[in-house]
């Protein structure tokens, strides 16, 4: 008896993926549970494990293929490993699927009427690229027969045909240029690809503009330097500075709720809840997992939660549930040394928070200059729903909270 294999739900909204890596070969034995194949979808990375023990008989969507919700990726088959491994090694299968026939013989209806026509085959292949069944087009040829000219009169008789046929002209995309000696060509990724259409559709809806702020970091500093060893002997974690502003965030955005609003068509949609999105950079392209209720978490829960996400992301762990519902995102660009940058919002959210490289800059102190270590906020928000006060207000409350931090323990 042979288990099927397919592709399961992949979640809200995704109802396609690429086939990305096989973990087994056919005629490999595996386990209830196993780890089969790995497909990438244009959020995650999902593993598809064996629903029975046996032997990966066939593969039948090879590597690189897309697959919909329910496609059949392969068959397992009961029995000893070596007899499965002989009939699957030559593997004729992944060839066979015959999956393009079917969407090529779409304009099939009109060829179904065609055998009690006789047509020459150019008038044939015109009718059928058009859509035209053969026997409505009047035949001059010999016996009856419909031939390539009989097509060409009774096209032009209907002017309104070639007018509806003019727009898919365009469509053929212009062949690719071909690689240079020097130049590689690699396919994107799903998710790449998703990346680029969310960044697109960001800059194309929203009215997006940053505003920008300083902060003085010497205190924030100074605390966490105090009780980064008792903080991680007792929570066994290390105090950093996400957890601070996500914090400062999150006193922000109860004060001006637009802020964590997004707009939904004619209504603009304010969230009672604080589902803070990190940005997350790894191999594969940015991901922006989201931890929930955070205004709800101690500083240790939040230094947890981002730690157990940041190592998911790293491990092509993450699921749906971690990546969707955040309602506003914080990115830190200053891991990778950036001194100021204007971020991109995370659709549909409407701000977006970006943090910046510390560095010891002059500043004036009272009637004194001292090497400070500053750092440069961005909010990058959108304008349909958010005000330059708003934003403004928003920067100078993270400000105010993250040069003077007893404030976010006393709620203030």
């Amino acid at each position: 008896m042979a288990t099927e294999i397919k592709v399961p739900a992949l979640g809200e909204s995704v109802t396609e993926a690429t086939v990305a890596r096989w973990l087994k070969k056919v005629g490999e034995a595996v386990k209830q549970d196993d780890p089969l194949v790995e497909l990438e979808t244009d959020k995650v990375t999902l593993e598809v494990n064996a629903a029975a023990a046996g032997v990966l008989s066939d593969i039948v969507a090879a590597e690189g293929a897309t697959v919909e919700v329910g496609a059949l990726l392969g068959t397992i088959s009961e029995g000893a490993a070596a007899p499965a491994a002989k009939t699957g090694s030559a593997q004729p299968a992944p060839a066979t699927p015959a999956a393009p026939k079917p969407e090529a013989g779409k304009p099939e209806p009109a060829k179904a009427a065609s055998p009690t026509v006789a047509a020459s085959p150019a008038a044939r292949k015109m009718t059928a690229d058009r859509n035209i069944p053969t026997e409505a087009v009047p035949a001059t040829g010999k016996g009856g027969r419909v031939t390539k000219e009989d097509v060409v009169n009774y096209l032009e008789k209907l002017p309104a045909a070639p007018a509806a046929a003019a727009p898919p002209a365009p469509a053929p995309a212009k062949p690719p240029r071909e690689a240079g000696p020097r130049e590689e060509r690699v396919r994107m990724s799903r998710l790449r690809k998703r990346i680029a259409e969310r960044l697109k559709e960001a800059q194309s809806t929203a009215a997006i503009l940053t505003t920008f702020n300083e902060v003085d970091m010497t205190r924030v500093m100074a605390l966490r330097e105090r009780h980064r060893d008792g903080f991680e002997k007792k929570h066994g974690v290390r105090l950093g500075f996400m957890s601070f502003f996500l914090k400062a965030s999150i006193a922000a955005l109860k004060e001006l709720p637009a802020v964590n609003a997004e707009v939904d068509g004619d209504e603009i949609v304010y969230k009672n809840h604080y589902d803070i999105g990190v940005a997350v950079g790894t191999e594969q392209g940015l991901v922006v997992p989201v931890v929930r209720d955070a205004d709800q978490l101690s500083f240790a829960d939040i230094e947890k939660t981002i730690g157990a996400l940041g190592k998911k992301a790293r491990d092509g762990k993450l699921t749906l549930e971690d990546l969707t519902g955040g309602t506003f995102t914080i990115s830190n660009g200053g891991v990778y040394g950036s001194l100021l940058s204007t971020p991109i919002l995370n659709p549909p959210q409407s701000a977006i928070l970006g943090m910046h490289k510390t560095m010891q800059r002059p500043m004036v102190i009272g009637d004194r200059i001292e090497a400070r270590p500053m750092m440069y906020l961005a909010l990058s928000y959108d304008h349909r729903i958010i005000d330059g006060r708003e934003a403004v207000t928003f920067l100078v409350r993270v400000k105010e909270h993250i040069e003077d931090p007893e404030r976010l323990l006393f709620d203030l």
